[in-house]
């Protein structure tokens, strides 16, 4: 019995080191795969030693202020050098840096200037060349730049308003994902037959009679124009019709698996509407990203400005910071120190938001005691080399990828199309990986959360469930992520709409369209992060669904699946390919809530919530 998980098959599994009985909480967690959090560390004690050479040999005003051809940065007093060429080391009224060639020279003279010269623009200390017809464009953007900040003084507090209404929306898409998330799923997917049938229709009605839908020349220097394309009229027209008997038996087929995301996106609002704090979790890991793209950007210019001043040629007065070996190391160490930090933020976040949802499943009672806290805890007591190993793993396809497009662009100005090709292939082979690895670590981060297994063991028992139900993933992954996708295009085409429908009653506004993306683009990023947690909450609740149904059988082992679940199960066992499913005991039935009659046995453990 407790086959009750859809796809090929899902039984109890006795290699299962926990045995049936046992529940998250009292599981004894240990430290897992602590070898890589500890390779983690010494990876970043190293990187901090390089990164002190390079501060030790660097200086940032080289890179913000620029320096010229004696070495000398500009705006500031520097040493005096041994080259009687560069005599003149104070630049302190000098603050501005350009690039000049002059005519029938071949190479680009550094100097430092006090004014930037006619057909020139300071950006930031430096004095950039004016192309033409750059001064009506400079007017231009001047004026519209006043424009847009006068009007902002006027609108203001409507798009604060309109921000507000982004994140009402984003909480009403959630909402709308537990109770009429069916609906949304069957409007999308008829809407998608009939988009398929009428596209199909048309391509037949195009081939009987082109003439009705296509003006077209008559054909006195091609005669066969017409049957060429009669003939690939024809031809689009079978293909779509076959595409579209596919589709249709494809949602046919597996309609009950799609009643399966249905109810899963229902607990996942439950979920939601019991730990509404995980809300807050993408805020707290956008502020941890955010604070590693400013450090990064902060060590990037440190390295940039290392180097050993050297003279280019003997006697050329010409002096450039060269960098060593160590200095170039340190910029390809920076890169994939940065691509490993934001993947195990990530991956935190994954692991929080995995172990209190199945907390949350499994518990007695649906209502949980700070399970995000306890999540957080578990994570950072025991799971934190776990997720420097995932990590591990996603940075370093990323950076392979990255090494492959810098090894690309070695070819761009030579003959060399054919490794330009061999590359391109290589770099589309990684990207699959990639994609396939990222899921691959999110359900193991799920099955660590869950009972504390290391990396490997839960991403093959993660694996392992996966495969055993492949046709709910194929559902879940592409029903579910269609309609998660449309929730978020959903509130922005509101929030935009509510915005239009606001500015144009609004007198003196000059640029509408202006806060109307602005908060278009602030809509968007809201609705994303609240629908990644939602994903990865869906995501956790089919495992743990899949791990209820393995280790438990609902008569010696009551389930840990809410009622409304299980009665789903119950009636779509045989569409699911599940076996022996016990029956949902009637309250006739259920005197005692540990009575065992040929029915489910739920008592306390899975109240109805």
């Amino acid at each position: 019995m407790g086959n009750c998980c859809g796809g090929d098959k899902v039984g109890p599994s006795e290699q299962n080191q926990f045995g049936y009985d046992v529940r998250i909480d009292d599981i004894k967690r240990r430290p897992t795969d602590t070898l890589f959090l500890t390779l983690f560390a010494v990876f970043l004690v190293i990187f901090l030693g390089f990164l002190g050479y390079c501060i030790l040999h660097g200086d940032l005003h080289r890179v913000i202020n620029g320096y010229d051809d004696c070495g000398y940065i500009c705006g500031q007093s520097n040493p005096i050098s041994k080259d009687a060429y560069c005599s003149e080391s104070d630049k302190t009224s000098k603050k501005y840096h350009i690039l000049d060639k002059p005519q029938n020279e071949f190479r680009t003279i550094r100097k430092c200037v006090a004014e930037c010269p006619d057909g020139y623009n300071k950006l930031i200390n430096r004095c950039i060349p004016r192309a033409k017809n750059m001064s009506n464009l400079e007017s231009s953007l001047e004026e519209f730049v006043t424009q847009v900040t006068e009007d902002f003084q006027v609108y203001w507090k409507e798009f604060c308003y309109l921000c507000l209404i982004a994140l009402g929306m984003s909480f009403l898409m959630l909402v709308l994902f537990r109770l009429v998330v069916g609906v949304i799923v069957w409007i999308v997917l008829v809407g998608v037959v009939l988009a398929c049938i009428g596209g199909t229709a048309f391509l037949w009605l195009l081939w009987k009679d082109p003439s009705k839908f296509i003006n077209q020349q008559p054909s006195y220097f091609l005669p066969d124009l017409d049957e060429r394309n009669s003939t690939t009229f024809l031809v689009f027209a079978i293909i779509s019709s076959v595409l579209t008997v596919i589709v249709v038996l494809i949602i046919v087929v597996m309609r009950k698996r799609i009643n399966l995301v249905i109810k899963l996106f229902e607990e996942a609002g439950k979920a939601i509407a019991a730990m509404p704090i995980l809300l807050l979790q993408p805020v707290m890991t956008f502020v941890a990203l955010g604070g590693v793209a400013c450090l990064w950007v902060y060590f990037t210019i440190w390295i940039q400005s290392s180097g050993w001043l050297q003279e280019t040629k003997s006697n050329s007065h010409i002096y450039r910071y060269i960098k060593d070996g160590i200095m170039k190391g340190t910029m390809w160490y920076n890169i994939f120190a940065a691509l490993w930090m934001v993947q195990f933020i990530i991956g935190c976040q994954h692991m929080i938001i995995a172990g209190a949802v199945a907390m949350w499943y499994f518990r007695k009672r649906k209502s949980v005691n700070f399970p995000v806290f306890v999540s957080f805890y578990n994570l950072t007591r025991y799971h934190l080399g776990s997720v420097a190993l995932g990590s591990f793993l996603i940075a370093l396809v990323q950076f392979a990828r990255l090494v492959l497009e810098s090894v690309k662009r070695t070819f761009n100005n030579r003959e060399g199309k054919i490794a330009q090709c061999v590359l391109s292939c290589c770099q589309c082979c990684l990207y699959i990986f990639e994609r396939f690895l990222k899921f691959f670590t999110r359900n193991a981060y799920i099955e660590v959360a869950m009972y504390g297994y290391s990396f490997c063991a839960g991403g093959a028992q993660a694996f392992k469930q996966i495969a055993s139900n492949v046709l709910n993933v194929v559902a879940i992954n592409s029903v579910g992520d269609f309609v998660l996708f449309l929730g978020k295009v959903a509130v922005v085409v509101a929030t935009v709409f509510i915005g239009v429908r606001w500015m144009r009653a609004i007198d003196g506004v000059q640029h509408i369209w202006v806060p109307i993306t602005l908060a278009g683009i602030f809509a968007y990023f809201v609705a994303h992060c609240f629908i990644t947690v939602f994903e990865m909450i869906i995501d956790t609740i089919f495992l743990c669904f899949c791990e209820d149904c393995e280790k438990n059988d609902g008569v010696t082992r009551p389930y840990c699946m809410s009622r409304g679940l299980m009665e789903f199960v119950q009636n779509s066992g045989k569409a699911l390919n599940i076996r022996d499913v016990p029956r949902l005991r009637s309250p006739q039935d259920r005197g005692s809530p540990n009575t065992v009659s040929h029915g489910v046995v739920y008592g306390k453990r899975n109240k109805e919530y």
